[in-house]
């Protein structure tokens, strides 16, 4: 691992010199995961897009006012994870906006209707339906959380995530891609990613890049992860995510960040973390998955064969072919995983309830049947 003055030395690291860089990257990658590039194949379940945040570059979360805006039935979560479990998915995904009936009474009145108190409360049920009625996975990215929220959703979620996205707190300032979000102050996601490690939960984070965060904001972002890590050991994976320009949001004329910046963060996120943790990046928001690999990724993400990313709607999930190309034109191979990495899987390290460690445990056979390594 470099340090995070070594690091910013790379801030405009272009040509031979972000070669070195994103070789260097690559050789930890190849000592720590070989030649195995992975990515899960997931059902996405929108639970609701109203939050009570409003992020200058999301097209995700709708308004009260528009017809759009709504909480999916238990009817309509059962079905799209029926047809992810016959499509050969793990992972349910669970996505949803941040406590949207703190500020919106019609995320109230949804909640009523559907007989909850709160968006946790139905969170958790329809985790519960999908456990009980499929053999999905949950996974929840419910953004910040509280430890007693943390800790009543564990048992009905394999892995949790929530994206860092920036530790800066210029964002939160007028004008800025965070302002006016109480969700996205840096001391409130800090204190979510320190609580998960409390609890013994396999998580997920990362950082979204171009969003108005200096070269320096990310490498210290990194290093805040890096430390957090450090001190629980439960940081799974680490997505780099570059901001996309979307029609409508505030953020719509901002400059997108170009491939040698996402190589660059990348090659660095690589170094600064520690080699144990997956670096990942979305593959349907930049179509250069040769370059990616080059800069140190070994996984691909959630990618669904039956829904779109509701987050980035524009951007359609890439062919599995295209991918297993790209990786084997690099010399790798590429698998599915779980929802959870195999090193947080063990009953001795205490991430997972007995009746999940069951369903882990159960998936990973018929992995192994379907690739003829067990008789």
């Amino acid at each position: 691992m470099i340090s995070a003055a070594d690091a910013n030395r790379y801030k405009n690291a272009t040509g031979p010199d972000l070669y070195a860089l994103c070789e260097q990257a690559s050789a930890v990658r190849d000592a720590q995961w070989g030649q195995q590039v992975t990515y899960s194949p997931k059902v996405f379940l929108p639970l609701t897009n109203m939050c009570r945040d409003t992020c200058g570059y999301c097209t995700f979360v709708q308004s009260p006012d528009s017809p759009n805006a709504n909480y999916m039935t238990p009817e309509q979560v059962l079905a799209v994870a029926k047809q992810g479990e016959a499509a050969g998915c793990t992972e349910a995904l669970f996505s949803l906006g941040e406590k949207p009936e703190q500020r919106h009474l019609k995320a109230r009145e949804w909640l009523e209707h559907l007989g909850y108190a709160s968006t946790l409360d139905y969170l958790q049920s329809q985790c519960e339906q999908v456990l009980e009625r499929t053999r999905l996975l949950p996974h929840i990215n419910a953004g910040a959380l509280t430890k007693s929220e943390l800790a009543s959703l564990k048992p009905y979620a394999a892995s949790m995530g929530m994206m860092l996205e920036n530790s800066s707190i210029n964002l939160m300032k007028p004008g800025q891609a965070h302002y006016g979000c109480p969700d996205k102050t840096p001391k409130r996601r800090t204190a979510t990613l320190e609580a998960a490690g409390e609890l013994g939960i396999a998580f997920t984070t990362g950082l979204l890049i171009g969003i108005g965060e200096s070269w320096e904001d990310r490498v210290e972002s990194l290093a805040l992860i890096r430390d957090i890590h450090q001190a629980y050991g439960h940081i799974q994976e680490v997505i780099i995510q570059n901001f996309r320009a979307k029609p409508g949001t505030a953020m719509a004329g901002c400059a997108e960040p170009d491939l040698d910046e996402m190589k660059r963060t990348l090659a660095i996120a690589r170094l600064i973390l520690p080699p144990e943790i997956s670096l990942q990046a979305p593959p349907n928001l930049e179509q250069e998955y040769g370059a990616y690999l080059s800069a140190g990724i070994n996984d691909w993400g959630g990618i669904s064969p039956i829904t779109r990313d509701f987050i980035n709607p524009e951007r359609a999930w890439p062919q599995i072919q295209s991918l297993d190309a790209a990786c084997r034109g690099r010399g790798y191979q590429l698998f599915e995983r779980l929802t959870i990495y195999p090193e947080f899987q063990s009953t001795e390290q205490h991430f997972l309830v007995p009746a999940l460690q069951q369903r882990v445990h159960g998936l990973n056979q018929t992995n192994l049947l379907s690739r003829g390594l067990v008789a």
